[in-house]
């Protein structure tokens, strides 16, 4: 079996992707009153000229069978698993419609039984 190179991508690029990542989702959260929201477009378009962007696995079902996410389970059940937080989200390289993981999504999931608690 011939396997596909490893990607590097300096750790820097990495940690601004993550730091726009969580400046992405305190907006989401708190809302936009200094019109941020464009500037974060900007950022991310150019990082995507280059073939780089993050995808936010939160809300997405998750399986042991998922490669792109490291989890950790909260709650009391196993099944129906959902992403209920994301600390790191999942860094990729390429197109959109075809593109290879660099950074593993790092998240929290819930049995959807337990959402509420």
């Amino acid at each position: 079996m011939i396997r596909a190179p490893i990607l590097e991508v300096p750790q820097w690029v990495l940690q601004t992707l993550n730091n726009l990542y969580d400046i992405d989702r305190k907006l989401i959260m708190h809302g936009d009153p200094g019109n941020i929201r464009r500037n974060i477009d900007r950022i991310k378009d150019t990082f995507e000229s280059e073939k780089l962007f993050y995808e936010d696995p939160m809300g997405q079902p998750f399986s042991e069978t998922r490669t792109d996410l490291e989890a950790s389970i909260t709650g009391s059940g196993t099944e129906d698993l959902v992403v209920v937080e994301v600390i790191k989200p999942i860094v990729r390289l390429g197109e959109r419609s075809y593109s290879r993981v660099v950074q593993k999504g790092i998240v929290i999931v819930r049995s959807k039984a337990n959402e509420g608690t």
